[in-house]
């Protein structure tokens, strides 16, 4: 779980520069472990929904196979008379069941850059920014 940074204290006035200096390079040196920990996290996140996404399209896969599968002996049944009404219902069942698991784990994919990790490093740019500008006062 990422944390929010600490604040940082403010500067003593009887601090030396080389004292704020530690201390700038000490917060930035955590707020990029917490930007690794976020960009993790993230990455996590999205490698588990593109999991479920693929076991859908596997599945989906699976049903159209198995379609195909039931359609050719359908053929065969096709010349016994009324019987191929069922065999093409079960046809039709698992093509349609097949294609639409297909289009629904298709959607489910996503695959792009973390959002709240760019934020969160545009955020942080900021805050380096104006606390490097703060210490050179």
């Amino acid at each position: 779980m990422v944390r929010a940074p600490v604040e940082a204290q403010p500067p003593r006035p009887d601090a030396k520069s080389g004292d704020l200096a530690a201390a700038v390079i000490h917060d930035a040196q955590r707020l990029v472990s917490l930007e690794i920990a976020l960009a993790k996290q993230e990455i996590k996140d999205l490698v588990m929904a593109n999991a479920v996404a693929a076991g859908l399209v596997a599945a989906g896969g699976l049903l159209l196979l198995l379609g195909v599968l039931v359609a050719i002996p359908s053929l065969v049944v096709v010349l016994v008379p009324w019987q191929w009404q069922a065999a093409l219902a079960w046809v039709v069942l698992y093509v349609a069941i097949g294609a639409g698991l297909v289009v629904y784990g298709k959607t489910r994919f996503r695959v792009g850059l973390p959002a709240k990790t760019l934020a969160s490093l545009k955020e942080s740019k900021e805050w380096a920014l104006r606390r490097m500008k703060s210490t050179v006062r």
